[in-house]
């Protein structure tokens, strides 16, 4: 039984990947680029450096990152910047029964740590964690373990203890390399073959989690 629960946010926690996505299909074509499903879908779960060179390998040396990104964002702060992003369903219900069971709880997510803690605490999320991990944190990212590691290492617990919620199969993948169990919840990306085999469980959404609390975590005192 596990004793600390690792959650990735976007995607995940924050219905966030769509908007994000829908904005990047918008700014592409203002720059005369064409928005590729298929590329999007394979940086989900990536860290912001890796999805910048995968981004600008498939558009090419015409390819301006920096003006669409900032084109993007800009249209996405100035609508999700007063209330954020919706919360996920079950996403509070769990976090609350999590520490209700003594469970120690953090974040995990290949976004910035300030953005991460932003995000969150538009919310009103951010005081239901324990600690935020964020992927400017790390040298290598998801699909690498070191976030996992690193997040676990601030929640005093050892990996083998660590029960990761991810939405997307590099996130599923840093977490089986960090020795951790896993559930997935996909999200934009059903679930591929590896992540079916090696979860312990894949979700619909995290309110289908809540049940097995008792099961899947130990009981302990948060004093």
């Amino acid at each position: 039984m596990y004793t600390t629960a690792i959650f990735d946010m976007d995607g995940l926690l924050l219905d966030s990947e769509r908007p994000i996505r829908d904005a990047w299909a918008v700014s592409l074509p203002a720059f005369g680029f064409a928005f590729d499903d298929a590329v999007w879908l394979d940086i989900i779960g990536r860290p912001i450096a890796e999805s910048r060179l995968k981004l600008c390998a498939h558009y090419g040396p015409s390819f301006d990152y920096d003006a669409v990104f900032l084109h993007a964002n800009t249209a996405l702060r100035a609508h999700f910047d007063v209330h954020g992003y919706d919360v996920k369903p079950g996403v509070r219900e769990l976090v609350m029964a999590l520490a209700g069971h003594g469970v120690r709880c953090g974040v995990a997510s290949s976004t910035r740590r300030a953005e991460v803690e932003r995000r969150l605490g538009l919310t009103g999320l951010l005081p239901l964690f324990d600690s935020i991990t964020g992927g400017d944190e790390v040298t290598r990212g998801k699909p690498e373990p070191d976030i996992f590691l690193l997040a676990a290492e601030r929640l005093g617990a050892a990996p083998a203890d660590c029960l990761v919620f991810e939405d997307s199969d590099h996130g599923v993948r840093a977490a089986i390399a960090a020795g951790m169990g896993i559930v997935a919840v996909p999200d934009l990306k059903p679930a591929c073959a590896h992540t079916r085999e090696f979860a312990l469980a894949v979700l619909a959404s995290l309110e289908h989690a809540l049940p097995e609390v008792p099961g899947w975590f130990a009981r302990a005192s948060r004093g």
